[in-house]
């Protein structure tokens, strides 16, 4: 199944605010015995590193690599590439394996999940706001060579 070029950022949109509206879902309801202060700053500090060293070049990556793409349509698993896949499956087996084995305490669930979730639903907002200025971009291209011919 091939999609145009631009829902590729959309399809990133959708599965990462997934992802992480979920595990910020999972980190929320663990927080209430934990409030405080020192949480929170971590909390923040698990946002901000994740963001900074994973999350923010992740999208700057994936958008310039779709973006760059020639071909207008693509298989639509493509708004990744295979090395995102593995990173994905990996955090996704860690977190559930960490949970089920009961292996980290609630209060870490809460911390981390909370900064984790938050930064994860951050990148795909941020692959949706890089959707909408593709769009506009593109109908912009197209606008003017519409008017050329006329």
């Amino acid at each position: 199944m091939k999609v145009k070029r631009n829902t590729l950022l959309l399809f990133a949109c959708l599965v990462w605010n997934a992802a992480g509206f979920n595990i910020l879902r999972i980190g929320l309801i663990s927080y209430p015995p934990y409030r405080s202060v020192l949480n929170f700053l971590l909390s923040i500090l698990v946002f901000a590193v994740f963001q900074k060293f994973i999350f923010g070049k992740l999208v700057k990556k994936h958008t310039t690599r779709i973006r760059s793409y020639k071909e207008e349509r693509h298989f639509f698993l493509k708004f990744f590439d295979g090395k995102a896949f593995a990173i994905m499956a990996v955090m996704m087996s860690g977190g559930i394996g960490l949970r089920v084995s009961g292996l980290a305490p609630e209060r870490f669930i809460a911390v981390f999940y909370t900064g984790l979730g938050a930064s994860l639903l951050l990148a795909g907002l941020l692959f949706g706001c890089n959707f909408g200025k593709a769009v506009l971009v593109d109908a912009k291209v197209q606008n003017k060579m519409d008017h050329k011919g006329e």
